[in-house]
C-alpha cells in the first residue's frame, strides 16, 4: 500500500462510528476496501462482540478487485438474493464478509434472521447514490437502532456528491457517520507519492483531417443553436446551457431534472432539443471513436429515424456534417460521360463509372486509368455518375503504426546493448493499447493484421451490401403497398410539378451507382467462390499458379466475413456500441490463421511470453518491420487490467481521467519499473476539451466539498441514537400534577404500534424504508394479492407511473383488481407519483372529451366502473403516501401475518379461503381455463362468455376459438394442446 492510502485507513478507523471517505475517480478503492476488510477481520474486539462483515452496493468489477487484492488472506462470499433463507442465516452465522444485496439484507433484519448484534461493520461502496430514502439508508437505521456498529462508506464520483443541495451533508445524515475525508488527486500525501517516480509520459497530437474538422466544427455550431433555442424557453437555468457542459452524459441529467416538473407542460419542440442534444453529443463521440464508413452508416440511420420530427436536422449546419461525412468516404461527381477529373483530399483508390438509362438500371465499371468504356457511350444523352472512393483512414491508426514500430527499434537497440537490464526492469514486455470499447479493440487488432487500407475496403463493402439489403426490403414494401410511391432511402423526395426534378435526380442517381456497385461485389464474390473451387481441384491434379491462388483465397475469405456479417449490417447502423461483439468470431479466427506466418517475424523482434502469442502475431505485414506483442484493454468493461499483464508501454488511445489515475497508481507501486505512457489526442478537437473539462469538473467539485465541510453542522445525534419518532425512542411525557382521578390519576394507555404486512418484493423500493422512518412495524412476505395489506379489510395494490401505463397494457392490471375484490372488502389502487415530477398524467387541454382506448384517462374510468368498490389513492410522493397509511390505519384493526400469507393460496383440498366468488363462479375450472395454453389475461373473460364449460371448449372448432381468443395463433396453440394425445406406456 501507498503512504497516502495508509493514511486514508486510519482517519477512517480512528472514528468507532465510521466516515464517509470521498476519492478522484481512478484512486485504489478495491485496495482500501479490502484493507479495511482484512483489518476488521483480524481485530474483532472493534465491534462488540465481532460478527460478520456486511459490503453492500459492490459492483461485479469491484468484487472482483477485491477478493483479488485479499487472495487467500480472507475470503469474501457473494450471498444472491434469490438464496434460499436458511443459507443466508448460516452464512450470517458464520461470521464472515458478505456481498449482499440491500434487498435480502433489509427483510433479513425486519425478520430477525439477522441479529444486528451479528454484525461487526458495514461498508457501502457507492455513498454518492445514498439519500434518505434509499435502501441503503435503510439498512443502516435498521443495523443502528439499537448497536452503535461503525459505517464506512466510500465514493469515488465527486461530482455526484455535489449534485443538489447540501448532498453531502444530507449522505451523512442518512448514513449516521459524523466524519467527512476528502482525498482529491491534488491532496498533499496523494500527490506526493503518486509523483515520487511518475512514468515517461509522451504526449502525441494528432491533426485531424480537414473533413473531421469541417464536422466537429458544424456540430458543435449545431449544437450552440440547439441550446440558444432551449434558452429561449426560459424554463432552465442559463448557466448549465453551455458547450462545455455539453460534452457529457451528466448534461442530459441537469436538464432533466430542471425540466421534469414542468414536462408535462413542455411543447414538443422543448422536449425534441433535450433529445437532439444528447444525439449531437453521440456525434461528437463517435466522430473520434469510429472510422469513416462507420460514421457515414451512423449517419444515414439518423436520417431515416430522426428525419422527420428531429429539430437539429432542420439547423443551417447539420447539411454539412452529413455532405463532409459523405465526403470522407467517396465522392459522386455529375458528368456526361467525358473524363472526370476530381481534386480529392483524401486518398482514391478505384473509380466507378456508372452510366444511367432511361430503361435500363445504370452499369458499373472499373476504370483505373479514368478513361471512359464502351459501356458509357450508351449514355450520350443522359446523366451519369462517377463514383470515386475516398475510404478516408484514422489519423490515429498511422500514429499508432509508427509508435509500435518505434517501440520495437527501441527495443532491438536496447536488446543489442544490455540484455541483462532489459531482463530486469521489462519483464513482460507487454504494449498495451487502451480503447473506449471493445468495438474498436477488434478494429485495430484487424488494422495491424490486414493494414488500414483493407479494413476500409471491408467496411467499405458491408456499408454496400447493406444498402443493397436495405434497398430491397424497401422495393419489396413499395410493390405490396405502394406500388407508385417514392421513399426515402431511394434518395427520393415527392415533388410538385412546378418544382425542378434535378436534384431528385442527381440523388437517384447516387443511390443506383451505390447500388451498382455492391452488385458488382457480389458478383466478384460469386466469381472469388468458383474460381476458389476450380483451384482447389486443380492444386490437386498440382497444375494452379501461386498468384491468382493467392488474390482468390483473400477475396474468399472477405467475402466469407461479409457473408456472415450480412445478417448483422443493420444493428451495424444502429447501435455503434455493439458492433464490436458481431466481428470479435471473424478477427479470432483470423488472428489464429496468421499466426503461423507471423510468428517467426514477430518473436525475432521481441522476447515476449508464450502465453502472449496470439497478440505478438499481429505484425511483419508486408513492408513492415515486426511489432512487439500488443494487448488491447476495452475501458468499458472496466476490468483491472495493468496488475495482471504488467505492461512497459502503455499507449491511451482514448484518453480517460480514471484509467490515467490507475496507471498513475499502478506505477507507484512499481516504482522500480519502469513505464512509458503515449497519450494520442485529435490535435484541437472535442476529445481534448472533454479530458482538460473532466480534470477541471473534478476538482471544482472537490474545492465545493471543502467549503462544506468547513461550514458543515453534524447534529448531536448523529449517531444514530434518534432516528425518527418511533414509540420505543420518544420518551415518556411527564404526568400531569392536575390529573383527573376519574381517568386513573391521568396515565396514558400505550399506544397499540401499527404495522403493516408488505410484499416482498416491495423492497425494490422506497417506500418500506419511509414507512418505517414514521414509526410503522414493517412485515416482510410473500403475498399473493396486493402489495400492502393495512387492516384485515384494506389491501393496497401500488403502481409507479410507468408500471400503471405496462398494466394497462398487458391486461395485468385488471386482473389484480379483480382479486383483491374477491378477497378484501376494501381494494386500494395507489398511483405514486415522483416527487420531482409533475402531479398529472397530461395536461388539461389535452384532456379530450370521448372514451379513447389509447388514453389513460379513460382506461382509468372504465377500471371504475367494472369494479365500483375500487378506492383509488393518488399520492405525490413517497412521504405523502407514509401519511395517507397512517391515515387509513386509523380505527382499524391490525393485519393478521398468517392470514394475509394465505389469501389466494388453494389448501390441500384447492379451496380458497374466503373467497366471495366461490358460490357463484367454478374457481377452480377458471383458473384451470388461464393455465391453459394461448389463454392470456385479457382473452379468457370471452371463451367464458362463449361456452359454458371445460367439455365444451374442448369440441370447439378453430374458428370459433379465434373468435373468442382474438387470433388464429392463439387458438392453434390451444387447440393443439387439446387434441394432442397422451403418451402410453407401451
Amino acid at each position: 500500500m501507498l503512504a497516502f492510502e495508509q493514511q486514508v485507513l486510519a482517519d477512517l478507523v480512528e472514528d468507532p462510528n465510521g466516515g464517509l471517505v470521498v476519492l478522484s475517480s481512478g484512486l485504489p478503492l478495491a485496495s482500501l476496501a479490502a484493507t479495511l476488510l482484512l483489518h476488521l477481520h483480524q481485530t474483532p474486539g472493534n465491534a462488540a462482540g465481532g460478527g460478520c462483515l456486511l459490503v453492500l452496493s459492490a459492483t461485479d468489477t469491484l468484487k472482483a478487485r477485491i477478493r483479488r487484492r485479499l487472495q487467500d488472506k480472507l475470503q469474501v462470499h457473494d450471498v444472491p438474493p434469490d438464496l434460499a433463507a436458511q443459507q443466508r442465516a448460516t452464512l450470517y452465522a458464520s461470521g464472515a464478509a458478505l456481498f449482499l444485496s440491500p434487498r435480502a439484507l433489509a427483510a433479513d433484519l425486519l425478520t430477525s434472521r439477522l441479529l444486528p448484534s451479528r454484525v461487526q461493520a458495514l461498508l457501502l461502496l457507492s455513498a454518492h447514490r445514498s439519500t434518505d430514502t434509499s435502501s441503503d439508508a435503510f439498512i443502516c437505521r435498521l443495523l443502528r437502532q439499537r448497536n452503535l456498529l461503525p459505517v464506512y462508506a466510500f465514493s469515488d464520483c465527486p461530482h455526484a456528491m455535489v449534485a443538489g443541495f447540501s448532498k453531502a451533508e444530507r449522505t451523512m445524515k442518512s448514513l449516521y457517520v459524523r466524519r467527512l475525508h476528502l482525498w482529491p488527486r491534488f491532496h498533499v500525501l496523494a500527490a506526493a507519492d503518486l509523483e515520487r517516480a511518475p512514468p515517461d509520459v509522451v504526449d502525441v497530437r494528432v491533426p485531424m483531417t480537414p473533413p473531421m474538422r469541417g464536422i466537429q466544427a458544424a456540430v458543435l455550431a449545431t449544437m450552440d443553436a440547439c441550446l440558444k433555442e432551449l434558452r429561449r424557453t426560459n424554463k432552465v437555468d442559463v448557466e448549465d446551457l453551455t458547450v462545455d457542459k455539453g460534452l457529457f452524459k451528466s448534461f442530459d441529467e441537469i436538464v432533466r431534472r430542471q425540466l421534469d416538473p414542468i414536462w408535462h407542460t413542455l411543447g414538443k419542440k422543448t422536449k425534441q432539443l433535450v433529445a437532439d442534444l444528447r444525439t449531437l453529443r453521440k456525434l461528437l463521440d463517435y466522430l473520434v471513436r469510429y472510422d469513416a464508413v462507420t460514421y457515414l452508416k451512423y449517419l444515414d440511420t439518423l436520417r431515416v429515424s430522426e428525419g422527420v420530427r428531429s429539430v437539429w436536422i432542420l439547423a443551417d449546419s447539420s447539411h454539412r456534417i452529413f455532405e463532409l461525412a459523405k465526403r470522407r468516404v467517396y465522392q459522386a461527381v455529375r458528368t456526361d460521360g467525358v473524363n472526370v477529373s476530381i481534386d480529392n483530399k483524401g486518398t482514391p483508390t478505384k473509380k466507378r463509372k456508372v452510366a444511367h438509362n432511361s430503361t435500363k438500371k445504370g452499369k458499373v465499371t472499373e476504370n483505373e486509368d479514368s478513361t471512359v468504356g464502351p459501356n458509357t457511350q450508351k449514355a450520350n444523352t443522359d446523366v451519369g455518375i462517377v463514383l470515386e472512393e475516398v475510404l478516408e483512414e484514422a489519423p490515429k491508426w498511422k500514429v499508432l503504426w509508427e509508435l509500435l514500430q518505434e517501440i520495437a527499434e527501441q527495443r532491438m537497440k536496447s536488446s543489442a546493448g544490455n540484455v541483462h537490464d532489459e531482463d530486469k526492469n521489462d519483464e513482460s514486455g507487454i504494449v498495451l493499447v487502451s480503447c473506449k470499447d471493445e468495438r474498436t479493440c477488434l478494429q485495430l487488432q484487424e488494422c495491424i493484421l490486414k493494414g488500414p487500407c483493407q479494413v476500409m475496403r471491408e467496411e467499405w463493402e458491408k456499408y454496400l451490401i447493406g444498402k443493397a439489403e436495405l434497398h430491397g426490403l424497401n422495393k419489396d414494401k413499395r410493390k405490396s403497398e405502394q406500388p407508385k410511391g417514392v421513399g426515402v432511402l431511394d434518395g427520393e423526395v415527392q415533388m410538385g410539378s412546378s418544382e425542378s426534378v434535378c436534384p431528385v435526380s442527381i440523388s437517384k442517381l447516387e443511390t443506383n451507382a451505390l447500388l451498382a456497385a455492391a452488385s458488382e461485389l457480389r458478383n466478384i464474390s460469386n466469381e472469388a467462390d468458383v474460381k476458389s473451387s476450380s483451384n482447389s481441384s486443380c492444386s490437386k491434379a498440382g497444375g494452379a499458379k501461386g498468384k491468382p491462388k493467392k488474390t482468390t483465397s483473400k477475396r474468399q475469405g472477405s467475402n466469407r466475413k461479409n457473408k456472415s456479417k450480412e445478417g448483422n449490417d443493420n444493428s451495424q447502423g444502429t447501435g455503434l456500441d455493439s458492433e464490436g461483439q458481431s466481428g470479435k468470431a471473424d478477427v479470432q479466427a483470423e488472428i489464429v490463421a496468421s499466426k503461423m506466418s507471423a510468428y517467426d517475424a514477430s518473436m525475432s523482434a521481441s522476447t515476449s511470453n508464450v502465453k502472449f502469442n496470439h497478440s505478438s502475431a499481429f505484425g511483419n505485414l508486408a513492408n513492415a518491420k515486426p511489432l512487439p506483442p500488443v494487448q488491447f484493454h476495452a475501458l468499458d468493461s472496466d476490468h483491472q487490467v495493468l496488475d495482471v499483464w504488467k505492461p512497459s508501454v502503455i499507449i491511451v488511445y482514448h484518453p480517460d481521467i480514471t484509467f490515467v489515475r490507475e496507471i498513475e497508481v499502478y506505477k507507484a507501486e512499481n516504482s522500480s519499473r519502469k513505464l512509458k505512457v503515449y497519450f494520442l489526442f485529435y490535435e484541437d478537437s472535442t476529445e481534448v476539451q472533454k479530458y482538460e473539462s473532466s480534470i477541471r469538473r473534478e476538482n471544482e467539485a472537490f474545492e465545493s466539498l471543502i467549503r462544506q465541510k468547513s461550514l458543515m453542522m453534524i447534529p448531536v445525534d448523529q449517531d444514530g441514537r434518534c432516528i425518527g419518532p418511533t414509540v420505543a425512542n420518544e420518551p415518556e411525557p411527564p404526568l400531569c400534577q392536575n390529573s383527573i382521578t376519574r381517568k386513573a390519576g391521568g396515565k396514558k394507555a400505550p399506544e397499540k404500534e401499527m404495522q403493516v404486512i408488505v410484499d416482498m418484493r416491495e423492497f425494490m423500493s422506497s417506500l418500506p424504508n419511509v414507512l418505517h422512518q414514521k414509526g410503522i412495524r414493517i412485515v416482510p412476505v410473500t403475498l399473493e394479492v396486493g402489495d400492502y395489506v393495512l387492516s384485515p379489510l384494506i389491501c393496497v395494490e401500488r403502481k409507479s407511473i410507468a408500471d400503471l401505463f405496462q398494466s394497462f397494457a398487458s391486461g395485468r392490471l385488471y386482473n389484480q383488481v379483480e382479486t383483491m375484490a374477491r378477497y378484501y372488502k376494501i381494494p386500494v389502487l395507489l398511483i405514486e407519483f415522483s416527487q420531482d415530477k409533475s402531479f398529472s398524467f397530461q395536461s388539461a387541454n389535452e384532456i379530450g372529451d370521448d372514451v379513447s382506448p389509447t388514453n389513460i384517462i379513460s382506461k382509468l374510468s372504465l377500471l371504475v366502473l367494472h369494479f365500483p368498490r375500487l378506492r383509488i389513492i393518488w399520492s405525490r410522493s413517497l412521504h405523502a403516501t407514509a401519511e395517507i397509511f397512517m391515515s387509513l390505519k386509523t380505527n382499524q384493526d391490525e393485519p393478521d401475518e398468517k392470514k394475509a400469507t394465505r389469501v389466494g393460496v388453494p389448501s390441500e383440498d384447492g379451496i380458497v379461503e374466503d373467497d366471495v366468488r366461490s358460490e357463484n363462479y367454478n374457481t377452480s375450472a377458471i383458473e384451470f381455463l388461464r393455465r391453459l395454453p394461448g389463454v392470456t389475461d385479457s382473452n379468457y373473460r370471452a371463451i367464458m362468455d362463449g361456452c359454458n364449460s371445460l367439455a365444451e371448449l374442448a369440441l370447439l372448432p378453430v374458428e370459433r376459438l379465434a373468435e373468442l381468443m382474438g387470433g388464429q395463433k392463439a387458438a392453434r396453440t390451444l387447440k393443439e394442446f387439446l387434441d394432442a394425445k397422451c403418451p402410453t406406456m407401451l
